[in-house]
């Protein structure tokens, strides 16, 4: 069933039903089979998007300039060198003038009330890339990639291990509560989720017969869990102090095969690994060089700059993060598609 999400913005998961939702995921799916048939997907030809960075991006950038392309659009980047956005012009002065030159704005940054105003005052759709608040174009794409693996989504149980009240976790619970699905955050006490979030993802789960919980033990908490999930321990933009405040209390909820083998043994539908990207996880990064030797002698787990998954992890059986970022750029097709129209 086809639903009519022309001109709506994409800010966070809290603004969709569950069924507008289920539509994005299963089209992310239909386009995803389109591509790989070799069929031409130039549905919104002769249209232009703007996507604009005031984080540095990998996927999101690369996601949505190919996923444009094939829909046959024109892309402009714009990062924080070269826009004047919240400078020299208002954001609301720059929403207004970059709807009259495109039929999209993407916006990836630190706050989630800076794409609310570019949303409030363009004209045209306008997608959340990435605050520091929500991820709603990641989301579509992992429920995409669980769905491809299980072939559903209702009644599945997903565990979040790692800082729990940010942009990923918050958006994973909330998307869980939208679609029927049970969630458990698993992190100290003081890295959950807000009450008032925990509270209104309770809310929606009473009708969609999900569940919210949150864990201080890993090993209980993945017990027949049918994807772990983790991110990164520090985001963009944080200090470095914030290391070793994260070290101190993380260790224990690493992502190992331990924890895997745990997720397996106890449930008979199988479970996968899921990381939205950069994952570190070895000594081939500099942050991972930096975490080994600042860090390794006091907090043995990083000693070889694994930090909130092992190599093993990434690279074993139940890793789907590669597909999963593959997802990104079939999902975000979906959600341009969808929210322009053709």
């Amino acid at each position: 069933m086809a639903f009519n999400l022309r001109q709506r913005d994409l800010l966070k998961m809290l603004d969709f039903t569950t069924d507008e939702i289920n539509y994005l995921i299963d089209l992310s799916i239909e386009l995803k089979k389109q591509r790989q048939s070799g069929l031409v997907q130039n549905y919104l030809k002769n249209k232009n998007i703007v996507i604009m960075f005031q984080k540095t991006s990998t996927r999101t950038r690369c996601s949505f300039e190919v996923a444009a392309r094939e829909l046959g659009m024109g892309v402009t980047f714009l990062d924080s060198g070269s826009s004047q956005f919240g400078k020299k012009e208002s954001i609301a002065d720059t929403a207004k003038v970059l709807s009259r030159y495109y039929d999209g704005i993407e916006f990836r940054g630190f706050a989630q009330k800076d794409v609310e105003e570019l949303a409030k005052y363009a004209s045209v759709p306008v997608w959340n890339g990435l605050t520091n608040e929500s991820h709603p174009t990641q989301m579509i794409a992992d429920m995409m990639t669980i769905k491809e693996n299980f072939g559903y989504l209702k009644g599945l149980k997903l565990v979040y291990c790692g800082d729990a009240r940010f942009n990923m976790a918050n958006s994973l619970m909330v998307t869980c509560a939208k679609l029927g699905m049970h969630f458990i955050g698993c992190a100290p006490k003081k890295f959950w989720a807000s009450n008032d979030l925990i509270k209104r993802c309770k809310e929606i789960c009473i009708q969609t017969g999900g569940s919210v919980e949150f864990s201080e033990n890993k090993m209980n908490a993945t017990r027949k869990a049918n994807v772990v999930y983790t991110d990164v321990w520090v985001s963009m933009g944080e200090p470095e102090s914030a290391w070793e405040e994260r070290l101190k209390v993380m260790c224990p909820f690493q992502v190992d095969m331990e924890t895997m083998r745990n997720a397996e043994k106890s449930n008979d539908k199988g479970v996968i690994f899921m990381h939205c990207l950069p994952a570190y996880h070895g000594l081939d990064t500099e942050v991972g060089k930096w975490v080994a030797k600042k860090f390794g002698k006091k907090y043995p787990k990083v000693k070889n700059g694994e930090v909130e998954v092992t190599d093993k992890v990434v690279n074993s059986k139940y890793s789907r993060c590669f597909d999963e970022a593959e997802n990104r750029m079939h999902s975000i097709k979906a959600i341009m598609l969808a929210t322009i129209g053709a």
